[in-house]
């Protein structure tokens, strides 16, 4: 597999406990099936109340010289040696997701607030927020200053736990929103297309959409006529697992899939758990191999990136 390019992994670790590790960052080479760990997560202020909320680094993406990594309430940048150069927090920045860079700025999902940030990576700073409401069929978008009191509410409705941007605007989802939302300019919020009840990491790609079918273990690509290549997540036999029994909040399982990333038009990776990523094609339908960080059924993948540097 060494025509593949080297990719970036952060992970979470779900019921881990103070002075335990709660996630990490590492750097996946396929060609010769190795794995560098950069980042050992763990911090005396993690919150430690359900789910895997604040524990672990989330979502990835790079400027020039930098690598941007999403903590729960904390937007970081590292250099390109993993040193942590700066970070930033904002009052409406709560279990963070997913981030997504398009020119100089940074989109965050917000999931305890219903929002999504946005930072200005010139300014340093987030200058503005939409928070996502829904009126019977009808999504509302209302934009807020991050930098007043009078932004919105600590909700958690629709667990909105991704975004991507492009040139024709904002689209983002939810684990509850059962659908991917686009956002245009004037912040008004259409459904782009409808999708299953708890996915992860879905985008439009090629003439379709992408993404973490989480509740069914399975990775779909979706084209706009109807057609579809899924691909059942990895799995291991019981015995080979470790950590099984050790989350009280009973969560951690094999095969939760979240993490993806285009390698290309044809090559897709995507993360699962216990951590581990697999490379597919959708050409043939088959996944070509698979990388395993750890055992340990309670440490999942989250964010996942091709590594540019």
């Amino acid at each position: 597999m060494s025509q593949f390019p080297k990719l970036i992994a952060s992970s979470v670790v779900r019921g881990s406990e103070k002075g335990e590790s709660h996630g990490g960052v590492y750097t996946i080479d396929f060609s010769s099936q190795s794995v560098e760990q950069h980042i050992d997560w763990d911090t005396s202020d993690i919150e430690f109340a359900g789910r895997g909320w604040d524990r672990g680094l989330r979502g990835i993406e790079f400027t020039e010289d930098l690598i941007w990594i999403a903590g729960s309430d904390e937007l970081f940048a590292y250099n390109k040696k993993f040193g942590l150069v700066d970070s930033y927090k904002n009052q409406y920045l709560k279990h963070c997701h997913e981030i997504c860079r398009r020119e100089n700025l940074m989109f965050l999902t917000s999931t305890g607030y219903d929002s999504v940030l946005v930072f200005d990576l010139t300014q340093r700073k987030f200058i503005w927020g939409v928070y996502v409401s829904r009126n019977g069929n009808q999504w509302i978008g209302q934009p807020f200053n991050p930098d007043t009191s009078s932004g919105p509410p600590f909700a958690n409705h629709y667990h909105l736990n991704n975004v991507f941007v492009d040139k024709s605007g904002v689209y983002f989802s939810g684990l509850k929103t059962d659908a991917i939302l686009f956002l245009d300019s004037e912040m008004h919020i259409t459904e782009f297309c409808i999708l299953p009840s708890g996915t992860h990491n879905a985008r439009p790609f090629l003439d379709g959409v992408v993404f973490n079918d989480t509740a069914e273990d399975t990775l779909r690509y979706i084209t706009r006529e109807g057609k579809q290549r899924a691909f059942e997540v990895i799995s291991f036999e019981v015995d080979q697992l470790d950590g099984t029994g050790l989350d009280t909040s009973n969560i951690a399982r094999q095969c939760f899939a979240r993490g993806l990333c285009a390698i290309n038009n044809r090559f897709i990776a995507g993360g699962s758990s216990p951590s581990t990523v697999s490379i597919y094609d959708l050409a043939n339908g088959t996944r070509l191999g698979s990388v395993n960080l750890t055992m340990d059924v309670r440490n999942a993948i989250h964010g996942l990136e091709v590594w540019p540097f």
